[in-house]
């Protein structure tokens, strides 16, 4: 019985491309943000009145733009039957922590030269979107059920805001920007890059704008929330791909210096 966990544990240590060390300091960073991530939820708990007025604020200038799609969207399910309402739950509840683990998981222990590149995009993006979080506390649209908002996560009996765990740890008010869009848009085209199935390449490249869709038409997300997600992406990438570079210049300096 030794023998044979002796053996797992150096298999599974073998497939580790920078040791067991390197692995619980990727999940550490993780656990960091998770913990801020709760101290910037119970800053916002605190302005729930200023998270009403700027989602209405939101509303309101989509009506002025004439574009509050989110309400025909949502129409469009519902009628749609509920495979599709249970699909897009589904989405939901996964994108931004299952699918978006294992992709990263997948991108470190399968593409690792690649990986800080993309753990420091989203890392980035989170941090930031944190930031907007605490800033602009925004309710989504499926807090404002009397303009005709429905939230379609509430049809589920199996997990929904409501839900224990749900409501220990997600945050209310962080409407405004959607880190499912960004976090979406960063590991779909991180993993249509690095995979080498074409069919795989394009699920992962039409990966963002299903999430997109989801967000909206399960009454998350308006789609100004969409946009700066998408902003907010790309402002990420653009710093880890600065600090890539800079890093990479230091290290030929370095090694111009060696005798």
């Amino acid at each position: 019985m030794r023998r044979a966990i002796a053996y797992s544990y150096a298999r599974l240590s073998n497939s580790l491309p920078r040791g067991w060390r390197d692995f619980f300091f990727q999940l550490g960073l993780w656990l960091g943000f998770i913990l801020a991530y709760q101290v910037a939820r119970g800053i916002a708990g605190h302005g729930t009145l200023t998270a009403f007025q700027n989602g209405q604020l939101i509303i309101d200038t989509e009506r002025r733009l004439h574009s509050l799609v989110e309400l025909r969207i949502q129409r469009v399910v519902l009628n749609a039957g509920d495979w599709l309402v249970d699909l897009l739950n589904w989405t939901y509840w996964n994108a931004e922590f299952t699918i978006l683990f294992l992709a990263l998981l997948w991108v470190y222990l399968r593409r690792n030269e690649s990986f800080l590149r993309v753990r420091n995009a989203l890392f980035f993006s989170n941090m930031l979107a944190l930031i907007g979080f605490v800033l602009m506390p925004t309710a989504p649209p499926r807090l404002f059920p009397s303009l005709g908002f429905v939230d379609t996560l509430n049809t589920s009996s199996w997990l929904n805001h409501g839900s224990g765990l749900v409501n220990l740890l997600s945050n209310q008010f962080a409407a405004m920007p959607s880190l499912h869009s960004s976090d979406a848009l960063i590991i779909g085209f991180a993993m249509a890059a690095l995979v080498r199935s074409r069919a795989a390449r394009v699920f992962w490249t039409l990966w963002p704008s299903w999430v997109w869709f989801t967000v909206m038409a399960t009454g998350n997300h308006y789609w100004l929330d969409v946009a700066a997600g998408i902003a907010l992406a790309l402002l990420a990438g653009t710093l880890a791909v600065g600090i890539e570079v800079l890093r990479r210049s230091d290290d030929q300096l370095d090694s111009a210096a060696l005798p």
